[in-house]
């Protein structure tokens, strides 16, 4: 009962109140800009040849507001947003109209949310195996291979993935160079579908791997130094414990403890980057339904997935709040 009042009910309260914020900050920036989307459109459609006349002029602006959410005062606005919201009606997506922008969303989905948790895990898993190791055992190797990581960590995602395509498709072409699976093939339940998609996806998760094991190493490795100074392990040491029992389970077990926190903290980062790397790869996730949105200025589209982006990487964050005592058993009892 005490983890309930001093844990989970806190984190809960955090959570709505920052999905709130969150929500809120889409519904007013759009607001905040110069532009209006409405007149944008009416401009678009001129520019492509198409004549209004005055008359329905009006009408169609009207329309227009009505699809956008723009219709009424400032909180006649704000409180359709909140009732679109708990609908999960964002209206219809104006470049692929009458098509609803959930159900694009919604297929786009499974491909963002399979790339984002494979590379997350997988480079997390990596980033504290090697990083501990080479924290623990030191050595030439690990000098190397954290001169190498100072290298890799600054550069930002896009222009990991460029490198990427560059490399493993012209310089050595073992991979496609974009899009989720063949040109023409449909998707099905069979060992030579999933192999395209792998195939198709290994380079867009390639990129995340590499950047967000960059990211986690050094800090690993440095929580591991610190680890290693602890009397306990110095104990272990002086008793004569095996060197592989006192980096595993003495050392590499506690360091992971703060890295699940690190982890939440740069779930956001980790996010946008999924977003940028499918751009690159024209990979069929939500980051290239995002970017063809701004492109054809989808307004309707733009909102619906910034309004999933944010309770995406909210509700990431307090579900490894959440998984963090089981990790951490000290919390469970306080």
């Amino acid at each position: 009962m005490a983890f309930v009042k001093t844990y989970l009910i806190p984190r809960l309260i955090h959570y709505f109140l920052v999905l709130f914020l969150g929500l809120t900050a889409v519904f007013v920036l759009p607001r905040l800009m110069p532009l209006d989307p409405v007149e944008e459109q009416i401009a678009q459609y001129q520019t492509f040849g198409a004549y209004i006349p005055p008359e329905q002029l009006e009408q169609i602006i009207n329309t227009l507001r009505e699809l956008y959410g723009l219709k009424g005062t400032l909180l006649q606005q704000y409180t359709g947003f909140w009732r679109r919201l708990f609908t999960g009606d964002f209206g219809p997506s104006l470049a692929q109209y009458p098509t609803p922008v959930s159900e694009l969303i919604a297929s786009h989905l499974p491909w963002t949310i399979g790339l984002l948790s494979l590379t997350t895990v997988f480079s997390w898993i990596i980033a504290v195996l090697v990083g501990g190791i080479a924290g623990y055992y030191r050595g030439r190797w690990a000098e190397i291979l954290d001169d190498i990581v100072m290298l890799i960590r600054p550069i930002p995602y896009y222009i990991m993935a460029i490198i990427c395509l560059i490399f493993f498709g012209y310089i050595i072409p073992l991979f496609p160079l974009g899009g989720g699976m063949g040109i023409g093939r449909e998707f099905s339940f069979n060992l030579e579908t999933i192999r395209n998609i792998l195939l198709h996806g290994t380079l867009p998760a390639l990129t995340l791997i590499i950047v967000g094991v960059a990211w986690q190493f050094q800090s690993m490795k440095l929580i591991v130094q610190s680890v290693r100074a602890e009397d306990y392990v110095r104990y272990a040491e002086a008793t004569g414990v095996k060197k592989r029992i006192i980096a595993f389970r003495y050392i590499i077990r506690n360091a992971m403890l703060p890295m699940v926190t690190q982890l939440g903290l740069q779930f956001g980062f980790i996010f946008s980057g999924a977003l940028i790397t499918e751009m690159v790869f024209t990979y069929p996730g939500v980051g290239l339904l995002l970017y063809n949105a701004v492109v054809k200025a989808d307004y309707n589209l733009i909102m619906g997935i910034l309004v999933f982006s944010v309770v995406a990487v909210a509700t990431s964050i307090l579900f490894l709040d959440l998984l963090y005592p089981l990790v951490d058993p000290r919390i469970r009892y306080k």
